[in-house]
């Protein structure tokens, strides 16, 4: 698959809330996910190196939500090996008030397979 068949595909599973399917049918093997270093604040690691580890990661985000109110992905914007998106959600996650979320995603496809992912928030 091409950076953009993968972008194309991402936005297409994102639009529907599908993010197990993104993880197991394209990320690679050895992804890296980089989070802004104030997720460290939150308990959180920075950088994830491994689809298991960031599928780990997934679901104890998920476990954190009370109520997805709404979300939303942007088209992809695709440059060479890279594919952009903006995802946003209307969220309440437990013991916490009702919020926005807002993140620029950065993708870098080799090979057929995402193998880095880079969030902006």
């Amino acid at each position: 698959m091409t950076t953009h068949d993968i972008a194309n595909r991402y936005y297409q599973l994102a639009t529907q809330g599908q993010w197990a399917t993104i993880r197991e049918e394209l990320h690679d093997e050895n992804i890296i996910c980089q989070e802004p270093e104030k997720v460290a604040a939150w308990g959180q690691a920075v950088t994830i190196s491994g689809r298991e580890a960031i599928k780990v990661k997934s679901e104890a985000n998920d476990a954190m939500i009370e109520t997805i109110h709404s979300q939303y992905c942007g088209q992809p914007i695709v440059a060479g090996r890279f594919f952009s998106l903006v995802l946003k959600r209307d969220v309440t996650f437990k013991n916490k008030p009702r919020m926005a979320k807002e993140e620029v995603c950065v993708f870098e496809v080799k090979d057929g397979k995402i193998i880095s992912e880079r969030f902006f928030f």
